[in-house]
């Protein structure tokens, strides 16, 4: 990772109306920005193996896409100037061009040529009409008047790309797309950034592994499960370190080997302002630790910082809250965009939809809100949302049944029915 000096005090400074204990979503977001650094390691991938990976230098075209004038579909290709606009031209046909071959042939002034789709356009054709509008009769054809204009249907050389523009910046996560791009450029291989290595475990002694037995007050940990879900999504490589006890040397050894090992740790519980476990005290001492209650529902308490062992590098930590709902709430409002800016991509905030909420909503101005909602298209053809049912931070079952997180913004009262709201949908995220 780059060096990153600044102080988590040093960086609150530049934070305006920084206060830890009523924190806006849009400071701390702010916060985390300033603080996480970028990897520092460039490797060469082969395409196949690049989707999902950030570009980590420019994409040049080295080649003009098309290489030359070409015909968008089958049909003539003519001199704009022979059309009558008045009347049917009647036109000789001088020979085929064939995609994959030139015609090399001269074409008298008056004459056209039977062209297929991607065939280079013959030389001082411009124009073509494409073939379900003529009529073909024997070595002559037939259009009528108004069917093109001069310059209709060829693809010019360079219009996809030109040599020596740039194809895709850096910074760029590339889609299914992008692959086909660097394939019509002729690249085998790409530039991208190292992958992320992001450690993550859930605390709690009342946590059990799947396949364990639930004693008395126990409960099956959920977040490991979401937290691996959601940085699958990302593509980062992934370290998971189980559940681990709220004991002081299991801690301790479970951060020690996190941050050595990965560039990001992810916590799931032990955060709270008052909670007498073990966990905050470990992220103290482990390293330059903050610990926030943020102005938002759910997921008010949170950690931030790094943590270092040994004088190595150190990796960002981020601790969640322990509710399931509150992990992935937090996860998308905060963690999301750290990791992507710490894998190199350029910022990608998630889209929002605006949609009529089928029902109303009370809110307290002064904090964010996060509501689980199913997105449907309304009967007038806009988008409308409802409400999963309880919001509560622990029932991960609304969560499941959800396709978008309704966002109510930190200045938003409440909402009555048919208002507009903005959503975030999970296609894509969850």
């Amino acid at each position: 990772m780059t060096d990153t000096p600044a102080s988590l005090e040093q960086i609150a400074s530049c934070v305006a109306g920084y206060d830890p204990n009523a924190l806006p979503v849009a400071q701390a977001q702010e916060f985390i920005a300033r603080l996480v650094p970028r990897v520092d390691a460039v490797e060469s991938v082969a395409i196949r193996s690049a989707l999902g990976r950030v570009l980590a230098r420019d994409v040049v075209s080295t080649i003009d896409v098309p290489a030359h004038d070409n015909s968008a579909m089958d049909g003539y290709a003519l001199r704009g100037t022979d059309l009558r606009a008045d009347a049917p031209t009647t036109l000789p046909v001088a020979g085929t061009g064939f995609a994959g071959a030139r015609f090399d042939a001269d074409v008298p002034p008056g004459h056209c040529v039977r062209i297929m789709t991607g065939a280079v356009m013959p030389a001082g054709l411009d124009t073509v009409v494409p073939q379900e509008f003529t009529r073909a009769d024997g070595d002559r054809v037939t259009i009528p008047p108004g069917v093109v204009r001069a310059g209709d249907n060829r693809r010019l050389k360079g219009e996809d790309l030109a040599c020596g523009e740039v194809a895709l910046a850096a910074g760029r996560r590339l889609t299914p797309a992008d692959l086909g791009l660097l394939a019509s450029l002729g690249r085998a291989e790409v530039p991208v950034w190292r992958r992320l290595r992001v450690a993550f475990f859930s605390t709690g002694d009342e946590l059990r592994s799947i396949g364990e037995p639930l004693d008395a007050g126990c409960v099956y940990d959920s977040n490991r499960y979401t937290v691996w879900g959601m940085l699958q999504r990302l593509g980062v490589e992934l370290i998971d370190m189980g559940v681990v006890r709220d004991e002081p040397a299991a801690l301790e050894t479970a951060f020690r080997a996190a941050a050595a090992s990965a560039d990001a740790v992810i916590t799931s519980g032990g955060v709270s302002v008052g909670e007498a476990d073990h966990t905050k005290q470990v992220m103290k001492r482990l390293g330059d630790v903050l610990f926030w209650r943020i102005a938002m529902r759910p997921g008010r308490p949170m950690a931030i910082g790094r943590i270092a062992v040994d004088g190595g590098r150190g990796a960002i930590l981020f601790g969640l809250p322990g509710n399931p709902v509150a992990v992935m709430v937090t996860f998308y409002a905060f963690v999301r965009d750290a990791l992507l800016q710490m894998m190199g991509a350029a910022p990608q905030p998630l889209p929002l939809l605006r949609a009529a909420s089928t029902e109303a909503m009370r809110k307290k101005p002064g904090r964010t809100e996060y509501q689980r909602g199913i997105v449907t298209r309304a009967a007038g053809g806009g988008w409308q949302v409802a409400i999963t049912g309880s919001q509560g931070s622990g029932i991960l079952r609304s969560m499941s049944q959800a396709n978008g997180l309704v966002v109510l913004h930190h200045g938003q009262g409440d909402v009555a029915a048919g208002e507009l709201v903005d959503v975030a949908p999970f296609d894509g995220l969850v």
